[in-house]
């Protein structure tokens, strides 16, 4: 292949991963407010995500182990189309909702079913794009590749919820039914489409038998750590289990930070629409203005932050874990849009020393030979956060708003003593990208 042709396959694939992420975080901002225009429970609207998260976390390794038996193009298809025809899915159910048709309780279950063909089929195109770069990509060129090919999943956390509220509609014509908060799965799914016409039309069939890492689900605050590219280019011949005792203090300090952060993320739009006051509605641009803050912080931490301070991994999780812990008190003691924001903005920043800490530690902690393994487990910890943590998170919330964010700052300060105590100091961890 030539420079050229490579260069339009990589944008080609740099765009997948971008979609992919950006259509879920924008549909994430804006659930909340229609769960809350629709009179849903909120813990209901924090299970959509759930279940979604938890099918993307089993799904991911099985296509990943599969992508050289069907062919990395086919399954970059069949990821695009899965998350096409969920986001169609998804807009028609809530316009149905929307407009009375379906009873809300109606509507979120179909919502979830729609949700369901994501978490198993979109899971299926990030680990095909990595190894469609690896395969196309030299030895020295391959882990920058990678790394810049992963990082529009981080890029994609802050487009989406930065342009949902713009993407909200009125009625479909005069006196037609209402779209409204639809709108954003709708746009989604229409840049779906237009990525699957690219992607048969422009991505070159694929003969390389490379292998690319299971990637961690797309959703708010969970910016990437580094963790597929190393799975993807790393040693695979030793197994190291969760529970091998060189990686089980970093394992425990990556399930805390993932379910402090992803409770508190999680939470973040119902917060905003209750210490506002204001309705649904008009808490979509405050709401989206959070969250990018906070994407914005995190990604500051890992692509500017870490690079310049060159932090060792115990280092980057101290100081991770107490500015996130502050950040946590902050944002659930905040009563302003500012002082949410800025709340967020600190929480999110120390996410971002902490979550690549945890992944460049669980690495070093290991010799060569098991690298790949290692990395693979740490996907799945930052994964798995995302299964449970929003649902604990809201339930603490529907019991008292600042709830999730105290426990959270607990939890870390608690996990602070223990990281002090636990881990053994290594290299600095300059290493720790902000890919997934």
């Amino acid at each position: 292949m030539t420079a050229r042709g490579f260069d339009r396959t990589f944008a080609l694939l740099f765009t997948v991963m971008l979609a992919i992420a950006a259509g879920n975080t924008a549909l994430q901002s804006v659930l909340p407010a229609l769960g809350r225009s629709l009179g849903v429970a909120d813990s209901a609207v924090a299970a959509v995500f759930s279940v979604s998260a938890l099918l993307w976390v089993v799904a991911a390794p099985y296509w990943a182990n599969r992508s050289d038996r069907y062919g990395h193009r086919a399954m970059v298809l069949l990821g695009v189309a899965g998350f096409t025809l969920s986001l169609l899915l998804c807009g028609l159910f809530l316009v149905l909702g929307i407009n009375g048709v379906l009873a809300p309780v109606a509507t979120f279950i179909a919502f979830i079913l729609a949700r369901m063909i994501y978490g198993i089929f979109g899971a299926a195109a990030p680990p095909a794009v990595q190894a469609l770069v690896a395969g196309r990509t030299s030895r020295d060129e391959r882990t920058r590749a990678l790394t810049l090919i992963a990082s529009a999943f981080g890029l994609g956390t802050i487009l989406g919820p930065a342009l949902a509220p713009y993407l909200v509609l009125g009625d479909l014509w005069p006196g037609g039914p209402e779209i409204g908060l639809a709108g954003p799965a709708f746009f989604a799914a229409l840049f779906g489409l237009i990525i699957l016409v690219a992607v048969l039309r422009l991505l070159p069939q694929d003969e390389s038998h490379t292998h690319g890492g299971a990637v961690g689900y797309p959703s708010i605050g969970g910016q990437g750590t580094g963790a597929s590219v190393t799975a993807t280019v790393g040693d695979q011949s030793q197994r190291v289990g969760f529970f091998d005792k060189r990686i089980r203090a970093w394992i425990i300090v990556g399930l805390v930070i993932g379910h402090a952060q992803a409770m508190t993320g999680q939470a973040i739009g119902f917060l905003v629409i209750d210490r506002l006051g204001v309705s649904p509605m008009d808490a979509l641009q405050p709401t989206g203005l959070v969250l990018m803050m906070g994407a914005g912080a995190a990604l500051l931490a890992q692509w500017g932050l870490i690079p310049l301070l060159d932090l060792k991994p115990r280092a980057l999780v101290i100081v991770g874990v107490a500015v996130g812990a502050l950040g946590c008190v902050a944002t659930g003691s905040a009563t302003s849009l500012y002082g949410i924001a800025t709340g967020y903005a600190l929480a999110s920043l120390g996410f971002g020393f902490a979550r690549p800490g945890f992944t460049a530690g669980s690495s070093l902690a290991v010799g060569a030979e098991g690298q790949g393994s290692v990395a693979g487990k740490v996907t799945s910890i930052n994964g798995a956060a995302f299964v449970l943590g929003p649902s604990i998170g809201v339930g603490l919330y529907e019991l008292w708003r600042p709830l999730p964010y105290l426990a959270a700052a607990a939890g870390l300060a608690c996990l602070l003593g223990y990281a002090w105590f636990s881990l053994r100091p290594s290299s600095p961890a300059t290493g720790a990208s902000p890919a997934r």
